[in-house]
């Protein structure tokens, strides 16, 4: 989630979060449910090495709160969001098929895994991916919600400013080798790059679901948010104390100057109230040095 501020060069770092092994293998379950619906039956190379590999960038040691407890929330959140929208069964769809692996896939380099594979299959028209992917526009798309929530932070450096269009250009590659659909590829990929400003338009189920997913973080108890928000200045402890409070304190406003930080009604009416209460906390901690 792109609420950071930017600059300076990471230093060392250790200790980072990773997966116990009975949630480690519960993502990858998940993962692999999630890939299989995706592909609507179609065939395709195991999930599992995708999977792996995405969990793998998860749990990489400068992470502090972008890590497997942060992917696994907006999951969850994702979730239970779907659950609470109007309409039809909002479930994964079709599970049948090749089985395995979780969504992020291979990003830069050797130490991928098998997805870094192809990297410029055909670029999918927008008004076609609009007409061919649930969530523009009508219903919820679960599969590429889901997809997206993995991708969102599959690149992650808290020095650089182009994470997002990095994780969208992992999901294009990784996806569409594990044979994901060309439309919905494009959706997840529009999705993960939607996380840069966390401004869907009115239309865009598939995008508020998401977003309010990512920023459900802002709307835990005091202790929690305290612990986020500690986390984050954990990432970028690179950054001097009177730099970071200043572009920490422009993210805060710019986060309370909105007339709503969630979009779906299920979001608002349960996290909106506490988001801004725990906002405004932070930002007068911070202007009192």
């Amino acid at each position: 989630m792109a609420t950071e501020p930017h600059g300076g060069t990471p230093a060392d770092d250790t200790g980072a979060h990773r997966p116990h092994d009975e949630a480690h293998q519960d993502l990858l379950a998940r993962w692999h449910t999630t890939l299989l619906a995706a592909r609507e039956g179609a065939e395709g190379p195991d999930p599992a090495p995708y999977g792996r590999a995405l969990l793998d960038r998860w749990a990489e040691p400068h992470r502090r709160y972008h890590g497997t407890d942060h992917l696994r929330a907006v999951l969850d959140h994702v979730d239970e969001l779907a659950a609470h929208l109007p309409g039809p069964d909002t479930t994964d769809g079709p599970t049948n098929g090749p089985a395995d692996g979780p969504t992020d896939g291979p990003t830069n380099g050797p130490a991928d895994g098998p997805t870094d594979g192809p990297t410029d299959g055909p670029e999918a028209d927008p008004q076609a991916v609009a007409q061919a992917v649930p969530g523009n526009g009508r219903g919820l798309d679960p599969a590429a919600v889901r997809l997206a929530a993995w991708f969102h932070d599959a690149v992650y450096r808290p020095d650089r400013s182009e994470n997002e269009e990095r994780s969208a250009r992992l999901a294009e590659r990784a996806l569409t080798e594990a044979g994901v659909p060309a439309a919905r590829v494009a959706e997840v990929a529009r999705l993960v790059r939607l996380t840069v400003t966390h401004d869907p338009a009115d239309d865009d189920l598939n995008g508020a679901v998401l977003c309010d997913a990512d920023l459900a973080v802002l709307a835990g108890t005091p202790e929690q948010y305290a612990h986020y928000a500690a986390e984050i200045r954990q990432e970028y402890a690179f950054v001097p104390d009177d730099a970071f409070r200043d572009g920490r304190s422009a993210v805060l406003r710019q986060l309370l100057g909105q007339p709503r930080l969630f979009r779906t009604a299920h979001a608002r009416t349960r996290w909106e109230a506490q988001a801004r209460h725990n906002l405004t906390t932070e930002l007068a901690l911070l202007s009192a040095g």
